[in-house]
């Protein structure tokens, strides 16, 4: 009984497990693929939350996880160091694409292409008639959808990065106003200056 009481849960072993593999500072500066760059990734401003690098991570993470849909990840944080945006938020707003968003989002970004390039006055058409007006699959995909989905993924990465920034700006800054009103209001009205 005291053996179950003193043995930790599952929660508790799969997060031990999964910090036993997340690399330290001294494991990255000991890498021999990370050494040429380890200055620069280890930068401690890229790895702290503040209220620029929190903002700059996701719009950066946002745009990078709907242009790159399959080196997402590795794109964001590369492209983390020149912006100084937060590395660790810039490849977790990444995920925003994955298996189950992509249909989604080719989808939008398609029809957004359409709508921004004005190809077809018809969006309610089916594909397949919009197919046979076009006469074949190929022409179809060169003369309308490839570029309509191209500028529509453009549209959307962009839209969404922007969006993305100002949500989380202001959530920041609520969040900072929300503990600083606590911190007066737990102070007292004498105390808080």
């Amino acid at each position: 009984m005291a053996e179950a009481a003193i043995r930790p849960g599952i929660v508790a072993r799969v997060f031990a497990r999964l910090h036993h593999h997340i690399p330290t500072r001294e494991r990255i500066e000991a890498n021999r693929y990370l050494r040429p760059v380890a200055g620069r990734i280890l930068v401690p401003s890229l790895w702290r939350f503040n209220r620029r690098s929190v903002p700059r991570g996701v719009a950066l993470g946002l745009f990078t996880g709907i242009l790159f849909p399959f080196v997402h990840a590795p794109v964001a944080a590369v492209s983390a160091l020149p912006v100084r945006a937060n590395v660790p938020v810039a490849v977790a707003t990444t995920l925003l694409h994955n298996p189950l968003t992509t249909v989604p989002i080719y989808y939008g970004a398609f029809l957004i292409g359409h709508w921004i390039l004005h190809f077809d006055p018809y969006l309610g058409k089916p594909l397949a008639a919009n197919v046979k007006a076009n006469a074949t699959w190929l022409h179809w995909l060169v003369a309308q959808g490839g570029p309509a989905t191209i500028v529509g993924l453009i549209a959307m990465a962009i839209g969404l990065a922007g969006l993305g920034f100002v949500a989380s700006g202001l959530f920041w800054r609520f969040r900072v106003a929300r503990k600083w009103r606590a911190r007066a209001h737990r102070l007292g009205p004498n105390q808080a200056n």
